[in-house]
C-alpha cells in the first residue's frame, strides 16, 4: 500500500548544491504534503544533499519528522496500515503517489462475488444437462458480482450523505470527497482476505469472515477519520450511517427472494 525505503524517497524532494543547505524544488511551493503527526500541511517531506546525504523535514508545528515511513520498508509501512495507525495512512494517502483505487476495487468486489458464488453453488444440487449447468453458473457469478457492487455502493452513499449532513458541523472548509472516497476504496483491502477464508475452509470459516467485516470496517472508520480530520465520533456515526444503508439493501434482496450467496451475517439469506 505504501513504497517506502531509498525508492520511496522521491516525493517532495529538495536539492543542495556544496553542501550549502536544501531548499524545495519548484513543484514544493504549494504545500502537497502533511505531516503524518499533526495533520499540518507541508511543503516538502525531505531535503537532499550532496553525496546522496539526505535529511528529513521537521513538522513546524509538532517539532517531529514531517514523515518518518519515507525511511521504512514497505512491509512495515503495510504492517502498521493493518494495526490501523493514523499515521501509516497519512503516510499513504497524501505523501504517496498511489493510483490502484480502481484496480483494487474491481479486486475486492471479484474477491467477494467469488465467495458468494461459491457459496451458493455449494448449497445447490442441479440436475439439468452439462450446458445449462454452465450457463447458470456463469449467471450466478455475474449477480453476485453486481450484488457486491450495489451493496458497496449503498455503503458509500451512506457514508456520504451523513457527512455531507454534517458537513456544516465537521470543517469550516469543504471536505475533499474524492479524496476520501480513493481512502475508502485502498482502506477496503481487507476483503482480499476473502480467498484465504475459501481455499483453507474448516469449521470456523463463518467466523472469520465476519471477523474480515468488522475488519474492513475498522479500516473505513480510520481512513474517515484521517482523511477529513475529524473526531472519532462523527468518523463512527459515519460507518454506522453506511452499514445501515447497506443492511436495509441487503433487506430489499432478501424480500425479493434473491440469495445474496454468503453465510456471513449481514448478508445472510432468511426465510420471510
Amino acid at each position: 500500500m505504501g513504497n517506502g525505503g531509498r525508492g520511496g524517497l522521491r516525493p517532495g524532494k529538495g536539492k543542495a548544491d556544496d553542501g550549502v543547505a536544501a531548499t524545495p524544488t519548484a513543484v514544493s511551493d504549494s504545500c502537497q504534503y502533511r505531516c503524518i503527526e499533526c495533520n499540518q500541511e507541508a511543503k516538502e517531506l525531505y531535503r537532499d544533499y550532496n553525496h546522496g546525504v539526505l535529511k528529513i523535514t521537521i513538522c513546524k508545528s509538532c517539532q517531529k519528522p514531517v514523515d518518518k515511513y519515507i525511511e521504512y520498508d514497505p512491509v512495515i509501512i503495510l504492517i502498521n496500515a493493518i494495526l490501523c495507525k493514523a499515521q501509516a495512512y497519512r503516510h499513504i494517502l497524501y505523501n504517496t503517489k498511489i493510483n490502484i483505487h480502481g484496480k483494487l476495487c474491481m479486486f475486492c468486489l471479484l474477491c467477494e462475488a467469488y465467495l458468494r458464488w461459491w457459496q451458493l453453488q455449494d448449497s445447490n444440487q442441479n440436475t439439468a444437462p452439462d450446458d445449462l449447468i454452465r450457463y447458470a453458473k456463469e449467471w450466478d457469478f455475474y449477480r453476485m458480482f453486481a450484488i457486491a457492487s450495489l451493496e458497496q455502493a449503498a455503503f458509500f452513499i451512506g457514508i456520504f450523505t451523513f457527512l455531507w449532513a454534517e458537513q456544516p458541523l465537521t470543517s469550516k472548509k469543504k471536505p475533499n470527497f474524492i479524496l476520501l472516497l480513493k481512502a475508502l476504496l485502498l482502506s477496503s483491502y481487507g476483503k482480499l482476505l476473502l480467498i484465504p477464508a475459501v481455499i483453507w475452509e474448516h469449521d470456523y470459516t463463518p467466523l472469520c469472515l465476519k471477523l474480515i467485516k468488522v475488519f474492513v470496517l475498522t479500516s473505513n472508520f480510520q481512513a474517515i477519520r484521517v482523511t477529513l480530520n475529524i473526531n472519532r465520533k462523527l468518523s463512527l456515526l459515519a460507518i454506522l450511517s453506511g452499514f445501515l444503508l447497506e443492511s436495509t439493501m441487503v433487506y430489499i434482496f432478501q424480500r425479493m427472494e434473491w440469495d445474496v450467496g454468503s453465510d456471513c451475517a449481514i448478508y445472510k439469506s432468511q426465510d420471510f
